[in-house]
């Protein structure tokens, strides 16, 4: 059986992906920035971009039935490899304990150049 969640982001249907999609017990969570309403929030800010990306990522889980527990890889994309620190302050806030594999890799740019960060990741419900 295959889930897909919708993010209703305007790029979505051009583009032609999903938020999110479940098959069985994996989920994998599409690059997530931190837009509310179309609009980047905590612009400047990579810290609060990434505390706001990894709660639109909880929200996400719950939504399939899951949850952080069952995060078993992040991949981080950072506009700035010089925000590394702040990025994984914030992601150690959500994972500290759980621990997912994890990789932080700099991008040259982003489709809009106010996101800072970008954030994937993939659960394994057991």
């Amino acid at each position: 059986m295959r889930t897909k969640l919708s993010s209703s982001a305007i790029w979505e249907d051009t583009i032609g992906y999903s938020r999110a999609v479940r098959v069985g017990n994996i989920i994998e969570i599409a690059g997530t920035a931190a837009v509310k309403n179309g609009e980047v929030v905590h612009t400047g800010d990579p810290y609060n971009q990434t505390l706001y990306i990894l709660k639109i990522i909880d929200h996400v889980l719950k939504q399939l039935d899951a949850k952080l527990e069952d995060v078993v890889r992040t991949r981080i994309y950072l506009k700035n490899v010089n925000d590394w620190e702040e990025v994984g302050r914030a992601h150690g806030e959500y994972f500290s304990k759980i621990k997912p594999v994890s990789t932080m890799i700099a991008v040259s740019s982003m489709i809009n150049q106010e996101m800072l960060v970008e954030i994937e990741a993939t659960a394994i419900i057991s």
